[in-house]
């Protein structure tokens, strides 16, 4: 029993062996355009379509599915084959459809305020259950965007989140610049990444600009301090011609003060950084010490020469905010 994310061209055909050549053609194209599932490929002879539904079968299990902000935000709870529970967010806007996909069932970055965090590392997903996450989001909606911002850390799983990423750039036709990877700041991931040859967003989850305070919020800058972390990504630039984007969970009374603005906009400039301003979504493990006053923090980064957005909040009563994937249905 196969999954369909995880043949290759050349499985396929071991599969489709004796039948017309142009019938790997047919079910390639309709589990990577249509994300239509064997028994649903009705160009097929019946014969055939029964016969590879037996033998290609989805690699995730729907365990929850959860609707919020009238049906524009979907939250899917997973389970793999038997050993981990994974989660994936589709939200959709007027002009584009943006699915968040896991890389990793749990995290092994420990970022204090992050719900994936606080639960701990299971095991990475292999680039098929990756981009079966995608599969299941275009069942429901045209994708247009992918985000690689779910449970897990990406490039601590850099060979299977490659595979995925060519899989949807070259299969289901997902132009690289609609795709973004993000990191805590792996920097040798980083690197590795810069020599792909294939230019997707990078963000970096910054969330402090000095290495006192990130070392407490993401525990991985104790080995790739800040300095590190800002050449890998100015290489990142140059060699992709893409901007950075600088993830910043706005956390009330921790990291929303002029001190936070100014160290951030010295970070951000040199890089020509465009910063996302997340408001912090609590999860049971972390609370703010005060409301985060992320609108005044982004005029504070304005005022000193920084682009910066605030990011609406989507599906925080589901808890499909970011920060908020834990692999366990909210009860509702």
């Amino acid at each position: 029993m196969s999954a369909p994310y995880e043949l290759s061209r050349d499985a396929l055909a071991a599969l489709l062996d004796g039948e017309p050549a142009f019938r790997r053609t047919q079910v390639w194209d309709a589990l990577h355009k249509r994300a239509a599932w064997p028994g649903e490929m009705t160009e097929l002879p019946k014969a055939l379509r029964d016969r590879l539904a037996a033998e290609i079968v989805p690699a995730l299990a729907v365990a929850d599915r959860r609707l919020a902000d009238g049906g524009e935000t979907i939250k899917w709870a997973f389970d793999t084959r038997g050993d981990a529970r994974i989660e994936t967010v589709l939200m959709a806007y007027p002009d584009r459809v943006t699915v968040c996909v896991s890389t990793q069932a749990g995290c092994a970055m420990a970022c204090p305020f992050c719900a994936t965090g606080q639960g701990g590392f299971k095991r990475h997903l292999t680039g098929g259950e990756i981009v079966e996450q995608v599969a299941w989001a275009m069942r429901e909606r045209p994708v247009t965007h992918v985000v690689f911002m779910g449970m897990g850390e990406p490039l601590s799983n850099y060979d299977q989140t490659l595979l995925a990423v060519r899989r949807l750039h070259d299969d289901m036709g997902i132009s690289a610049r609609r795709l973004t990877i993000s990191t805590v700041g792996i920097v040798p991931g980083i690197r590795r990444l810069s020599a792909e040859g294939i230019p997707v967003n990078l963000a970096v989850s910054l969330h402090a600009a000095n290495d006192e305070l990130r070392d407490e919020l993401v525990p991985i800058n104790r080995r790739y301090p800040l300095a590190v972390l800002a050449e890998a990504c100015a290489d990142y630039v140059e060699a992709t011609g893409r901007r950075l984007s600088l993830e910043w969970a706005v956390i009330g009374g921790v990291n929303d003060r002029a001190q936070d603005a100014a160290e951030l906009a010295e970070f951000a400039r040199p890089l020509g950084a465009h910063v996302n301003l997340i408001p912090l979504n609590e999860t049971d493990g972390y609370r703010a010490l005060a409301a985060p006053r992320a609108a005044e923090f982004r005029s504070r980064l304005g005022r000193l020469g920084v682009n910066a957005t605030v990011r609406v909040t989507r599906g925080a009563e589901i808890a499909a905010a970011c920060g908020q994937l834990a692999g366990t249905p909210k009860v509702p």
